[in-house]
């Protein structure tokens, strides 16, 4: 027979091992969550669009901000910039919503059924531009490799918060069709778009479109307000009924705007380390829900964040 000692030790022994482990030492082995990440992140990581690059769409339902990508179509951009001071978008209106696919605004009497003789004038834009499907590989740019492999390119990345793919072999690099980028509409001619029509992603990533249209940026506010439209019904998604399109009351740069207007906006550097911390997360997730971790990521699921409204005392940000 045990001694009263042993059989005690014996009993706090056992314990130990049947005993539930506490929720805190289970939640210390869990992939973080981006909540979690992004709080942690410090000022320096994340980038303040530049104003001359911000356009800020005022449709009849909200407002939706658009960040140029002059690296990628210097020219698109430049003729987009003057059509903002123009004012040329100004009553123009959504007119074609493509399920799982783009939704496209400008002229109404661009479209097929449209008057061309009422075309609104370009003023001092140009009418056509060369074709901005790729550019050559700019070492200065920020880059942030994914190694984890791509379909439709040798190499894929982030560079300054946009989805990018590389040819190494032909030593180009080009934006890819991910959700929320804008594109530039076009006719069959290579060169026959010039930043009036523009489109959103609003489905799965076409990547087939990469270098066969220029990107002309990325949405960094309002995609509810553009894949949440009803969709077009004519073909290829346009409103067959004018009073189904959604009115585009304004569109300015945010450098045109007094300073008290101009959105407060940020983007998270995808050069930054919380941002290799989100893509790791997304790629080994460890929590309840689930019981198997990809270990990859794709071009087209990250989401680079992007935070809204003023700084306030301590490093937060009113929402």
């Amino acid at each position: 027979m045990l001694p009263r000692r042993a059989v005690v030790a014996l009993a706090l022994l056992a314990a130990l091992f049947v005993s539930p482990i506490p929720a805190a030492a289970k939640d210390a082995t869990a992939t973080p969550s981006r909540e979690q990440l992004l709080a942690r992140s410090r000022a320096a990581e994340w980038r303040t669009p530049d104003p001359d690059n911000l356009l800020v769409m005022q449709l009849s339902t909200g407002r939706v901000l658009i960040e140029l990508a002059p690296a990628f179509s210097p020219l698109h951009a430049a003729n987009i910039r003057t059509l903002a001071r123009q004012h040329y978008f100004d009553g123009l209106a959504i007119v074609r919503v493509q399920d799982n696919f783009v939704t496209q605004w400008g002229d109404p009497a661009s479209d097929d059924n449209g008057d061309k003789s009422k075309l609104r004038s370009l003023g001092k834009a140009r009418r056509s531009l060369p074709p901005e499907f790729t550019q050559p590989i700019d070492p200065k740019l920020a880059w942030t490799a994914l190694p984890d492999g791509d379909v439709y390119a040798p190499e894929v990345g982030f560079s300054d918060g946009f989805p990018v793919a590389r040819d190494p072999a032909s030593g180009t690099q080009w934006i890819a069709h991910c959700y929320g980028i804008v594109g530039v509409g076009r006719d069959v001619g290579a060169d026959s778009g010039n930043g009036s029509e523009l489109y959103a992603v609003i489905g799965q990533a076409p990547r087939r479109l990469d270098r066969n249209l220029a990107i002309a940026g990325r949405v960094l506010e309002g995609m509810p307000l553009l894949a949440g439209l009803p969709r077009g019904h004519g073909p290829m998604g346009f409103y067959r009924h004018p009073g189904r399109r959604t009115i585009i009351r304004s569109v300015r740069l945010a450098s045109a705007l007094p300073a008290a207007q101009r959105p407060a906006v940020q983007v998270l550097r995808t050069d930054s380390a919380t941002f290799a911390a989100l893509l790791d997360a997304q790629r080994h997730r460890h929590d309840a829900f689930y019981q198997v971790s990809s270990g990859k990521v794709g071009l087209c699921s990250v989401e680079v964040p992007v935070r809204l409204g003023a700084p306030a005392a301590g490093g937060q940000r009113h929402p």
